[in-house]
This record gives C-alpha cells, sequence and structure tokens, in this order.
C-alpha cells in the first residue's frame, strides 16, 4: 500500500470523514503524484516545495481557478502535516506556501416573493407534486443541503416534535426544527403521496421516492427544480443549493443572529455563515437605493 493510500485509510479512521471529502483528497494527491512522476521529480511523500510550487504553477497554467488551487493546497497541506505527525518525514513543503487570495462569492438568492412562486409551482393534486412541494418547503423551511434533503431517511423525522435530526460534514449531528409550514406539507406528503409512489418488491426508507420507489438523486431534483423555475418564470441564476441561501438570508433579513444562524446551517465556522451578512447588508442597500429620495 503506498503512503497515499495508507494517509486517506487514516484519516477515515481518525477523523471520520465523509466519502466525497476523501475522494477529492485521493484525486488532488494523486494528481499531484503523476505531475510528479511525468516530470521526473520526488514522490508526493518526499516532494519539495520546490516541487510543490511548480506543480500548482502548472495547474494555474492549465487554467485552475484560484478557489480550486485553494482547495488543493489545502489537500496537501493535510498530508504533509499528517507525515510529520507520524515521523514519515522531517519537515512540513507547504509550509512557506502561501494560499492564494480568494475574492468573496456571494451566492445567489430569489426574493421572498419570488420564493413564494416557486413554493407554488408544482402541482399538489398528484402524488409527485405533493412530494416536490414538500422538498421545496422543507428545504427553504429548515435550510438542508441538497445531500441532507434526498437522503432524508423516516427515521430522521419527529413530525410530533416538528423536528429533523440530520448528519451533515463531518459525519457532525444537528437537530433543526421543521417549521410550521413545512411540517404541514410534509405530513400531507407522507399521508397522500408517499403511498402511491412505493413500488412492490421495493423497501425504502428514504422520504421522498423517485418513480420508481427508491430515494431520489441531486440530479432529478434538479431536474425538477429547473421545470419549477420556468413555471413559475423565475429568470434569476439558480442552482438547488440557492435554495439553502435563501433560507439563510431570508432569516437574516427578519432579525436572525448569527450563532443561531450558524447551528441551524450546521456550519463549523461561524466565518462561514458570515457570508450571509454581506448578502443581507446589500439586500439593504439596494433597498435604500431603490426607495429611500436621496438613495
Amino acid at each position: 500500500m503506498d503512503t497515499v493510500d495508507r494517509y486517506i485509510d487514516a484519516v477515515w479512521a481518525e477523523r471520520g470523514l465523509s466519502a466525497a471529502t476523501l475522494d477529492a483528497y485521493r484525486r488532488d494527491l494523486q494528481a499531484l503524484q503523476r505531475w510528479l512522476d511525468e516530470n521526473g521529480r520526488n514522490p508526493a511523500d518526499r516532494a519539495t516545495t520546490a516541487d510543490l510550487l511548480a506543480w500548482l504553477a502548472w495547474r494555474g497554467e492549465q487554467g485552475a481557478s484560484t478557489r480550486t488551487l485553494a482547495r488543493q493546497l489545502s489537500s496537501l497541506r493535510q498530508f504533509y502535516r499528517w507525515l510529520l505527525r507520524h515521523s514519515l518525514r522531517e519537515d512540513n513543503p507547504c509550509e512557506s506556501i502561501d494560499a492564494p487570495r480568494l475574492s468573496r462569492h456571494l451566492p445567489g438568492s430569489l426574493s421572498e416573493d419570488d420564493m413564494e412562486r416557486l413554493l407554488q409551482a408544482p402541482d399538489v393534486t398528484t402524488a409527485f407534486g405533493l412530494r416536490d412541494r414538500a422538498m421545496l418547503e422543507l428545504m427553504y423551511g429548515s435550510g438542508l443541503r441538497v445531500s441532507e434533503l434526498v437522503n432524508l431517511l423516516l427515521s430522521q423525522i419527529n413530525l410530533g416534535a416538528g423536528l429533523l435530526r440530520l448528519t451533515g460534514k463531518g459525519a457532525r449531528e444537528r437537530i433543526i426544527p421543521l417549521g410550521e409550514l413545512a411540517s404541514e406539507w410534509l405530513e400531507r406528503y407522507l399521508h397522500q403521496g408517499r403511498p402511491q409512489l412505493l413500488r412492490a418488491g421495493v423497501v425504502s426508507d428514504a422520504v421522498f421516492l423517485s418513480v420508481r420507489g427508491r430515494a431520489m438523486t441531486r440530479q432529478a431534483f434538479w431536474q425538477h427544480l429547473k421545470k419549477y423555475l420556468a413555471r413559475a418564470g423565475i429568470s434569476t441564476a439558480f442552482t438547488p443549493h440557492s435554495l439553502r441561501h435563501a433560507f439563510a438570508t431570508h432569516l437574516l433579513n427578519h432579525g436572525a443572529d448569527l450563532r443561531s444562524l450558524q447551528m441551524l446551517l450546521g456550519h463549523s465556522d461561524l466565518s462561514t455563515t458570515q457570508i450571509y451578512t454581506h448578502i443581507a447588508q446589500a439586500r439593504l442597500q439596494e433597498l435604500h437605493r431603490r426607495h429611500h429620495p436621496r438613495g
């Protein structure tokens, strides 16, 4: 087993990282190793600062974004810290490499009026429409990540208490409120819609079922969402994650504090949550410009 594989196995056991995060670490380190091999340089576990700088410069020349380079440098730092900690090398070649400066990206969001039109778009006279309305209400009402939404299990819902139990990034568990309207639509879907989506011979504990009676995929949810955006006449640049942004932004606009928002979103670092204050501030500035006589 090579050093990269040993490292991936070790961090999986030590830190309980998600499969997606482990795959990203592995891809970054394997990409580095391929480049080092092709250019006759040291293997990854013995790479020098010059080796790493040359690889990052090459990645930039190939068109890698600043954000991608920063993420890959972060992967390298984790790897070399692990090598140091386990006495597999005596120095950290990343120590003197500065991360590229990232421009602060403000995620797209919808106005409250746009959000209301989107929620009204599904045809709730059908089982699929009930499912989709419940999904939209739940994501907007509770700020779920798309992966948390499509992977939600019946055992994670407590309708009586109005709560969800979620396991987010880094296997961190959080309990969040459903919200009154989300609870109502979810209960209606579970009693009227979901039974119609069950399929003979298919056993699934997933809350939101596809036409085959199994859990929906992220891609399927995105396709449905695009249909409802068009039906609602919304042309704003939008992704499924924008529903989570709308949840956070609208809470802040109505007086929520950052610490509470951090807990609801499941952010480990408050600085991640603080980006939403910029969105709220931009919204206030726009309102002032449009409506104040001296705006």
